[in-house]
């Protein structure tokens, strides 16, 4: 028996660590780290230990054996992910073609202190997947004190906030940032923002080090006419509303619409399209905010366009995504077929392109007539073409809206009904307060995670290298920006503090009214998870800060409708 890597690899390379037979690519140390949409298992290697799933921080890996019957195509379709990826490039092996296993290198303590820095002082704004495996390497090979931040009372950050509730392996990964919130050289100061309650310069002055981990929480812009038209939202803000963000508020969205355009076919484009047109039962069984489950159950989309500017061969999705939109029960998948160039690029694609996934996908010369009220759910795919422009009207709704987009096409400029229209183009990074910042490409200007002209000052994550990567990208992010920090404590570059880590608590306590804790953070978890059960789902989340804040210091909170 072998096992085989799903579409929950988070890239994190955990499983690596533990394979005794190095049989899982590409690895931290080869080119392909980093690039490729997930990692893959060597059939032929693999010795059926199994633990690489016992270390899958999200139950990404399964095993091949007893995939059988219908129910499980899906899964059989990733092991022939994994097989195809060492077709015509095995991974690397003794000539004799036994494994290889992982050599026993020199010791290294490239991380080692000066005794009279042995512990540091660093402080994390963000506690996200960026900020979390930074706490973590900080926390594993060295003897800092770590302070953690965020501007919300709750952490979790991309984790609680950007994983589509129907992915609940992927949010897994949470549980193990979890064990570091109560660490004991850990403390946490949730509902704390740099820029509003205190100063970067004042972060600075109380620890030796600060690393921002603060992601991109904006998104790009089409740059069309009527884009500010009621009905045309980001896809950050869906995902933000359907995953109860405090910042985007309930009624944000309204799905009375039968048909919805997506801009965009990123894996970000993908999801949105997959939560509006799965069964809402379905998505009772997660922790989708309280408030989208009851949208979607009450909307009428029936309906969702994806539009890609380029061709099928180039879409932004990965592979595994892809594969497993094309396959959800209870929606049609179809091709818009307007475009000849379509159709060839599914027809030669090969084995490993993305196009080749569409290869059985029904093809058809879509209309955008209105869907039927009652027909299947519908996704279609319609490439080589863009948004030209947003019209507006009231369409019989209380306040005007979005009633068609203008779409380029083959044979000309074609209008696409909907009433709402979601760009999903991309996220991008927002300035901090205090640190320079880069507007064209929406980071802040590093060297190596050091900040340009602020010693003791550090980036990682999105606001460090733009908004690219999953989850486990972070891992290697963080080694990096570490590894630069303690060169810098190692050498005599980094600034001490100059104040104490008590004085910043009794500052921080007396700028905000509302800091939450670690003891906090878990009477929110608690609270989530008894309003969850009660209405028979994992968790039900908190969509506010007062709720959040209510539930921090154990208050008495209304029960989910």
């Amino acid at each position: 028996m072998t096992y085989a890597i799903n579409q929950n690899c988070c890239n994190d390379a955990t499983c690596v660590s533990v394979c005794p037979v190095n049989c899982i690519h590409p690895t931290p140390g080869e080119p392909d780290f980093g690039s490729t949409e997930m990692l893959h298992i060597d059939p032929a290697a693999c010795i059926d230990c199994g633990a690489c799933a016992d270390a899958c921080p999200v139950d990404a890996v399964f095993p091949v054996d007893g995939l059988t019957g219908p129910g499980r195509a899906r899964e059989r379709a990733y092991a022939e992910i994994n097989a195809a990826y060492y077709a015509g490039s095995p991974a690397p092996r003794p000539s004799d073609g036994s494994p290889l296993f992982h050599p026993w290198d020199e010791p290294d303590f490239a991380r080692t202190l000066p005794a009279d820095f042995a512990a540091p002082r660093v402080a994390i704004v963000g506690t996200g997947p960026a900020g979390m495996y930074a706490a973590e390497d900080l926390l594993l090979h060295t003897s800092a004190h770590v302070t953690l931040l965020d501007r919300l009372p709750v952490a979790g950050g991309l984790v609680r906030y950007g994983v589509a509730p129907d992915h609940p392996a992927t949010k897994r990964i949470g549980e193990a940032f979890g064990r570091i919130h109560n660490h004991p050289r850990v403390r946490m100061l949730l509902g704390v923002e740099v820029g509003r309650d205190i100063t970067a310069e004042e972060l600075a002055a109380h620890h030796d080090a600060v690393v921002y981990a603060v992601g991109a929480p904006g998104d790009r812009r089409l740059g069309i006419p009527g884009e500010e038209a009621a009905g045309s939202i980001s896809a950050t803000d869906f995902v933000a509303w359907y995953n109860a963000h405090p910042d985007v508020p309930a009624d944000a969205v309204d799905l009375s619409t039968s048909r919805v355009v997506v801009v965009g076919t990123g894996n970000v484009a993908l999801d949105v399209a997959r939560i509006l047109l799965t069964d809402p039962e379905e998505l009772a069984g997660t922790d989708i905010a309280d408030h989208a489950l009851e949208a979607l159950r009450a909307g009428s989309v029936r309906e969702v366009v994806l539009l890609g500017r380029r061709g099928p061969e180039d879409a932004a999705c990965t592979r595994p995504e892809l594969l497993a939109l094309t396959r959800l029960p209870g929606i049609e998948p179809v091709v818009d077929d307007h475009d000849p160039r379509t159709g060839r690029a599914i027809d030669t694609a090969g084995p490993r392109d993305k196009a080749a996934l569409l290869r059985g996908v029904r093809r058809e010369r879509t209309g955008y007539g209105p869907p039927s009220p009652t027909g299947e759910r519908r996704l279609v795919f319609r490439f080589h073409s863009a948004p030209l422009t947003v019209r507006e009207g009231d369409d019989g709704r209380d306040a005007p809206g979005v009633t068609k987009v203008r779409v380029s096409g083959a044979t000309g400029e074609t209008d696409i009904g909907t009433g709402m229209l979601l760009r999903a183009i991309g996220y991008r990074g927002e300035p901090v307060p205090g640190l320079p910042f880069d507007e064209a490409d929406g980071t802040v200007p590093h060297e190596s995670g050091r900040v340009a002209g602020l010693p003791g000052t550090y980036v990682v994550g999105w606001i460090k290298r733009g908004p690219t990567g999953g989850i486990g990208a972070n891992r290697a992010c963080a080694a990096e920006t570490v590894t630069a920090l303690l060169h810098d404590a190692a050498t005599g570059a980094l600034p001490r503090a100059t104040r104490s880590a008590k004085e910043f608590r009794r500052l921080v306590r007396r700028r905000g009214r509302h800091v939450v804790d670690a003891r906090g953070l878990a009477a929110i978890d608690r609270a989530e998870q008894a309003r969850g059960s009660r209405a028979g789902r994992p968790r039900s989340k908190l969509a506010t800060v007062p709720e959040l804040v209510a539930a921090a210091s154990k208050r008495r909170l209304p029960l989910p409708r």
